[in-house]
């Protein structure tokens, strides 16, 4: 009797419990070869550490990098199919907090598949460096992760030194324009534009607070920083210049517009990317620059590049 409870016990796979970000305890597999991920800055910090060949699949919005459209899709972050995500048996499916919802977490919890939820808006760039490095762990990668990691780690700290005698820019960063909504003092975008050299004009304990145009007026930031609107910089501000009250700025009137490439507003590690794009706009004295607005994500290019290599020169991964 024994030995046949011993026999049966060695044939369970290994688990392991885990406490997420948001404090729910999570017994999972203690290998992870397949995994789902319902937003999109988790698929592309999939991508980045190189373990693309565990992603099983991820959501219609996920398109960073290109590789990660073609992977089958379980619908919308906020309700994806349950269904679709059974069928890809997932060792461990990754939710983000500031997009999925609880109830999806609390069924497939139910249907006995592990859920592990990430931290989200509320979270500063160096939690999000941590999140990245728990990632990497969950899914047997701590090596990856750390090398990840400590390369952003590296840049911010490089362009903190550059920045740390500056006085900060001015910014209106504009998450929505009709309504006008902006960013809270408490998220990772604020905290992701003072690691650049700016802070935001408007003062708020709310996540998305909403403004009304008139009192931007009276703040008149030095910068309007728009993301993800698909715009050029150029487009965007000959935009502005034909709107009643929004060419009464001056930001506007002398052109300090940007427009940042979405990684602006995503917790990933083409965060960093993001953040140094900001800084030498708002900041182009100090790298020697004249302001323009570009876009650069060359970190992540990167990491995805390393991260293929590494998976064809890795045997199990190549089989």
């Amino acid at each position: 009797m024994v030995r046949r409870r011993a026999s049966q016990d060695a044939a369970k796979p290994a688990r392991r419990v885990v406490t997420d970000d948001v404090g729910r305890r999570v017994t999972m597999p203690a290998e992870v070869n397949r995994i789902v991920t319902l937003a999109p800055s988790l698929t592309e910090t999939v991508y980045a550490l190189g373990l693309a060949e565990k992603l099983a699949g991820d959501t219609n919005e996920c398109d960073t990098p290109a590789a990660a459209k073609s992977k089958p899709h379980v619908g919308e972050p906020q309700n994806p199919s349950l269904e679709a995500i059974i069928a890809l048996h997932p060792d461990l499916v990754l939710a983000a907090d500031s997009i999925n919802r609880v109830d999806t977490a609390d069924a497939l919890a139910r249907l006995g598949i592990a859920v592990y939820t990430m931290g989200g808006d509320t979270q500063t760039v160096l939690n999000i460096l941590d999140s990245i490095a728990r990632m990497a762990e969950l899914m047997g990668a701590p090596q990856q992760g750390a090398e990840l990691v400590g390369r952003l780690r590296q840049r911010l700290d490089a362009l903190h030194a550059k920045l740390e005698d500056r006085p900060m820019a001015h910014v209106l960063f504009v998450v929505w324009d009709d309504p006008l909504i902006t960013i809270g003092q408490n998220t990772f975008i604020s905290d992701a534009m003072r690691w650049a050299g700016a802070e935001s004009v408007v003062l708020s304990k709310q996540i998305w607070p909403q403004i009304n145009i008139e009192e931007v007026v009276r703040l008149q930031p030095d910068y309007i920083v728009f993301a993800s609107h698909g715009q050029s910089a150029a487009t965007e501000l000959a935009d502005l210049r034909s709107r009643p009250v929004w060419r009464d700025l001056d930001a506007v009137e002398i052109g300090h517009v940007i427009n940042l490439s979405d990684e602006a507003i995503r917790p990933s590690p083409g965060l960093v990317d993001a953040i140094e794009q900001l800084a030498r706009d708002v900041h182009p004295e100090v790298f020697g620059e004249k302001s323009e607005n570009r876009t650069s994500n060359r970190e992540t290019e990167l990491a995805f590049e390393r991260g293929a290599n590494f998976m064809q020169g890795c045997d199990p991964c190549a089989r």
